[in-house]
């Protein structure tokens, strides 16, 4: 499927030809051909993370876990309030990669942080 059916505005896949322009049958957004391919490079370039309460994230940050967290594997949870330093922001569901003192490395998702110091 070509590039140019992808909606520049909610990423579905089936956009159409209308003539001249294209539009997307579940948002209905109206684009031109080219201008999907622009938008989708200056997007993709771009990594926004937000933690709990929107606040975006950047690699090297200090973040606070806001819930307990159980951990498979281990005979405890990590809990609310533990301090992780220096994240790497990563794409996919569990989009911070840290190392946590006690647990050693994992991911985390971020709606379980809030930026903090």
């Amino acid at each position: 499927m070509p590039e140019s059916t992808t909606c520049p505005n909610c990423q579905s896949p089936f956009g159409y030809p209308t003539g001249s322009s294209m539009m997307c049958p579940e948002c209905g957004n109206e684009w031109q051909a080219g201008e999907a391919v622009a938008i989708e490079e200056t997007t993709s370039d771009t990594l926004v993370v937000k933690d709990a309460n929107g606040t975006v994230l950047q690699d090297g940050d200090t973040v606070v876990l806001i819930k307990d967290l159980p951990v498979k594997g281990a005979s405890k949870a990590i809990k609310a309030g533990t301090k992780v330093k220096n994240i790497k922001l990563t794409d996919g569901d569990h989009n911070i990669d840290c190392k946590v003192d006690g647990f050693g490395a994992m991911a985390l998702k971020s709606i379980f942080v809030k930026k903090g110091g």
